[in-house]
């Protein structure tokens, strides 16, 4: 879900501002979309409502990232016994003008995954900004 609708209480939008804050630690290149997703009734059904996301636009097609935007998906479990939500793992896809060349999930073996696939250095940068994003979480 897009994280500006998550911005629910003081503590959530400081934490999405923590996020950001991170990615542009790492990348001060990138702007970041609190609204990667559209609007509608296709993409609605599409979206995780257990999900944090945000949209990293590069200023153009980077040779280092494999990718001209990257989506960070921060995917949250609620207990339902106790209502207490914690983050379970991190998606992000990079996206160019092909589609999804690649994905990094924190979730299996944290490897990068697809037809193409950022340079050692980002990826390594990218898989830090996760543990600090789970950190946060």
């Amino acid at each position: 879900m897009n994280a500006a609708e998550q911005a629910k209480s003081l503590e959530v939008t400081s934490k999405i501002a923590a996020v950001v804050n991170l990615f542009k630690a790492e990348f001060p290149d990138a702007s970041s979309d609190l609204k990667p997703w559209k609007n509608d009734a296709d993409t609605r059904e599409l979206v995780d409502p257990d999900s944090i996301d945000i949209g990293f636009h590069l200023p153009g097609w980077s040779r280092k990232f494999q990718s001209r935007s990257l989506l960070v998906q921060i995917r949250f479990y609620e207990d339902p016994l106790t209502a207490t939500r914690r983050a379970i793992g991190i998606q992000i896809e990079g996206f160019d003008h092909r589609g999804k060349p690649w994905c990094l999930s924190t979730v299996d073996q944290w490897q990068f995954v697809g037809e193409s696939q950022p340079i050692a250095e980002v990826g390594d940068k990218l898989k830090h900004f996760c543990r600090e994003v789970l950190s946060v979480f």
